[in-house]
This record gives structure tokens, C-alpha cells and sequence, in this order.
């Protein structure tokens, strides 16, 4: 096809970075020209909350609406009782329907945020709804006999499971089975034409355009962005504290806000294209910055990524109180809350930050002390054994872990 897809589509996230691989372009291409198409990606409800790591598919999704189509979130209800075994070294720990539910209650919060549920515009499903009910004899002899467990055992998410000798156990191997059976049914139910994702699920989207086509001899397509890491070669959505959420009640917006701030300069422009819905032109110019000027650029895609996320207030308040923070040396008002019960006072520094979770252990509070990288209300601590009471902590004690992880102790 012409270098220059014709469909807005595809123009916008080709333009932004966001397109790894397609089955078939310039189908694709023609068919989001003729009209609105409806395209689906799935999420298994494996955690509580969706993490940034599922960020750039989400946007990907609210750029395909914008763009005039309809998207569908399909919760994976069902598959969840499986597990993904792409890419994996074990298997996933089975989960119980009751925490499958509340899994999903948390992430559909968060699409909430970023797309338009209202008069079908998008459609939020659960696959539990066509995949719970299935006779595995019937299945096993309409959706089983297309697959060719050959072709499978060549897909790299796969295959780098087996090149380990590390064991696949038959219930994982049915995973992309399903996953396939969801594209096939979302085309039967909502003609749904297009399944997107990352790149590792390359091989399992292959499988549901496979499956369509034998089945019901109708064409669908397959899309993918790439796997993205940080230009320091680190997993986009991980830092040192774990997973950065997208629900609020699990990682607060202030912190949320910070995760962008701190963005390495090297990635400012690639991640104002794919994070926000700013013009490329501006992305590229704040990316382009340099030297103390590329701050600009980092606290504007911070506010832009919160925003989508948290509201422009939320964003407002987070800027104010870093620049409280880092500029001014005060102890900010949305700095995230640790509490300790006065009964468990006085407790050493080490005990205290080892207990609260501000550091992941003793060991490692003793060497942050060490090394100069704490300190209370701004004083560096140089004393591990230095005692913590009641009195000390008084109405909160800013506690600062370097320069920019900070938190606000308080009284239970």
C-alpha cells in the first residue's frame, strides 16, 4: 500500500508511533475508509487495577473511537480461569470467580476514564458470557479441528516456553484456542472485524483472523503495537516501588503524576505521542528540548497523562505540590499517606521505614542511611538507630527517600 495509509486511523498512529505489525494494511485501510468498523482488545482480569503497561493499548482504543469507530473492551471473565501463558516462564495462579469480579469492577473504572461507553459508542463485554457455557465435545469438534497444534508449538510465545524446558501445561495450551474463539464470536455478535493488542499476542490474533476465515470463511484483521521500553532498556509501566497503577485508590495521582515527571529526556518526545493527544509538531519541539528547558516537556506530558486519567484538577494539584516540594522544600498537601499506630511507638528508622513499606526491607533502609538518601522535614538522618515517638511525627513527618520519592507519616 501507499506509504500514507488513507484512513484517519491509521494515519494518526502510524504518524504516533503506535503500529508494530498488521495482517493485511491496505484492507484494513479501505474498509475504516467505507466506514465505522468495530475492534476489540482483551484484558484478563488478573490484578485489581489496570498498570501503565496497558496505557499505550488504552490509548490506542480512544484513538480508534476518535477517529470515528467503535471500540470494545473485552474483560476476560473466562480466559482469566486460564492464563496467558505468551511469554511466560511459569503458570499464572489460577483465580477464584469472586476475585475474577472484583478485578474486573477495578479496570472497568478505568476505561471509563478514557472512553465513551454512552448510546454503543464502545462496548465493555466479558468473554464468561459465550465461553462459560461451551460443551467441550462440541467444541473440541467445531473450533478444535482448525488447529494444528504444529503451527502452534512454532509461535514464539510458545516456543521460548518449550526451548527452556519449561513445562506448558495442557489447560495453558488451550488459551490461545479461546482467545481465538473470541475474535470468531465478536464477529458473529457485533461484527467486530479488527483485534488489536501488543506484540506478544501476535501469534494468538493470527490465530482468531485463522479461525474466522475456516469458520465462517468471512475476513477479519489482526493489529499490533510494539512492546515498549524505556530508552535505559526497562519495561515501560515498572519502577522500583512496582507496578505504577491506574486506579487511584492504589497509587495516588500525585505519584502517578511524578512517574511521568520523571521520564528519562530521551523518551520526552516518543511518549508525548503515544501517552497524549497533543499535535505531533508540539511533541516533537518539547521533545527536541534540551538541557534544564527539556523539565518543560516532562511536566507537560506529566499533566497531560494525569489529566486524561485524573481529571485537570487532580494534575493541577500535583504540579503544585511538587514545585512545594522540590522548589520550595515544603512538605506538599497530596504527598502519599503512611500511618503508624502511636502504640507501636518509639521504633528505630530502620524498623519504621522497614515496616511502613517506604523501603523494601532493613537492609535496605540501613544502606539509604548509609549513603545520605534520607531525611525527615528536609534534615538529612545520619544515625540508622535514631528513634522515632509520637512527638516527633506530631501532625506528619515529611520523609524523603532521595530526591524524588517522598512521603507524608502520619498517626493511625
Amino acid at each position: 500500500m501507499a506509504p500514507t495509509p488513507k484512513s484517519e486511523f491509521l494515519r494518526v498512529i502510524m504518524e504516533r508511533g503506535f503500529l508494530a505489525d498488521c495482517t493485511d494494511l491496505t484492507a484494513l485501510d479501505e474498509a475504516l475508509i467505507e466506514g465505522p468498523v468495530t475492534a476489540y482488545i482483551g484484558y484478563d482480569a488478573t490484578a485489581a487495577s489496570l498498570h501503565v503497561g496497558h496505557l499505550l493499548n488504552i490509548m490506542l482504543l480512544r484513538w480508534f473511537q476518535k477517529t470515528g469507530n467503535r471500540p470494545i473492551t473485552l474483560m476476560g471473565g473466562g480466559t482469566t480461569k486460564v492464563g496467558d501463558p505468551s511469554f511466560r516462564s511459569d503458570e499464572r495462579p489460577l483465580l477464584g470467580p469472586e476475585q475474577i469480579r472484583s478485578n474486573i469492577d477495578g479496570m472497568q473504572r478505568v476505561f471509563a476514564q478514557y472512553l465513551d461507553y454512552g448510546d454503543d459508542k464502545a462496548l465493555m463485554l466479558n468473554n464468561a458470557e459465550w465461553l462459560d457455557g461451551l460443551n467441550y465435545l462440541d467444541f473440541l469438534r467445531d473450533i478444535g479441528r482448525h488447529f494444528s497444534v504444529n503451527r502452534m508449538l512454532s509461535f514464539e510465545s510458545v516456543k521460548s516456553r518449550l526451548d527452556r524446558e519449561q513445562s506448558l501445561s495442557f489447560l495453558e495450551f488451550n488459551y490461545m484456542i479461546l482467545q481465538a474463539y473470541d475474535f470468531l464470536e465478536q464477529f458473529r455478535r457485533y461484527d467486530c472485524r479488527l483485534q488489536m493488542g501488543g506484540s506478544d499476542q501476535w501469534g494468538n490474533i493470527v490465530n482468531g483472523v485463522d479461525l474466522t476465515r475456516r469458520v465462517l470463511d468471512r475476513e477479519v484483521w489482526g493489529l499490533t503495537t510494539p512492546l515498549l521500553t524505556t530508552s535505559d532498556g526497562r519495561k515501560m509501566g515498572k519502577s522500583q516501588g512496582g507496578a505504577i497503577w491506574l486506579n487511584g485508590e492504589m497509587l495516588s495521582p500525585y505519584e502517578f503524576w511524578q512517574f511521568w515527571r520523571n521520564t528519562t529526556d530521551a523518551d520526552v518526545g516518543r511518549f508525548l505521542k503515544l501517552y497524549t493527544e497533543l499535535p505531533v509538531e508540539e511533541c516533537e519541539r518539547l521533545g527536541a528540548l534540551s538541557g534544564s528547558e527539556i523539565n518543560e516537556g516532562k511536566i507537560r506530558l506529566a499533566n497531560e497523562v494525569t489529566t486524561l486519567l485524573h481529571g485537570s484538577e487532580a494534575a493541577a494539584s500535583a504540579e503544585a505540590t511538587a514545585r512545594e516540594v522540590f522548589e520550595q522544600g515544603g512538605a506538599g498537601g497530596d504527598l502519599e499517606v503512611v500511618t503508624i499506630a502511636a502504640d507501636a511507638l518509639p521504633l528505630s528508622i530502620v524498623q519504621l521505614l522497614a515496616q511502613t513499606g517506604i523501603t523494601g526491607s532493613g537492609k535496605e533502609a540501613k544502606r539509604l542511611i548509609a549513603e545520605g538518601g534520607l531525611r525527615l522535614n528536609n534534615a538529612p538522618v545520619g544515625d540508622p538507630q535514631a528513634q522515632l515517638d509520637a512527638g516527633m511525627i506530631g501532625e506528619g513527618l515529611k520523609i524523603s527517600v532521595g530526591k524524588k520519592k517522598h512521603r507524608m507519616l502520619r498517626l493511625a
